[in-house]
């Protein structure tokens, strides 16, 4: 993992965290296969409002609406892989 996709990676945890309200040792759990969306019940559709907003100010990235999906929300890992997308857009 590089600099940057591992500095994306800790920031996504934070974010979670706050987010979510999940304890560190919970997030810092989480690998590519970790559930989400459907498997933490702090994940709803409330809550992705304030997960989406949240990725915009801490990455200074931009989600359109038609980028967001089940299946980019399913797991740790589809997640974190779209965070580094959308942020190595520039």
């Amino acid at each position: 993992m590089t600099t940057h996709a591992a500095a994306i990676d800790l920031k996504l945890r934070a974010i979670l965290r706050d987010v979510l309200g999940l304890d560190d040792a919970q997030v810092a759990g989480f690998n590519s296969g970790t559930g989400l969306f459907g498997h933490l019940p702090e994940l709803d559709s409330m809550a992705v409002a304030g997960l989406l907003t949240e990725l915009e100010d801490q990455l200074d990235i931009t989600i359109d609406d038609d980028e967001v999906d089940g299946e980019m929300l399913e797991t740790y890992g589809g997640l974190l892989a779209f965070a580094q997308a959308k942020s190595a857009e520039g």
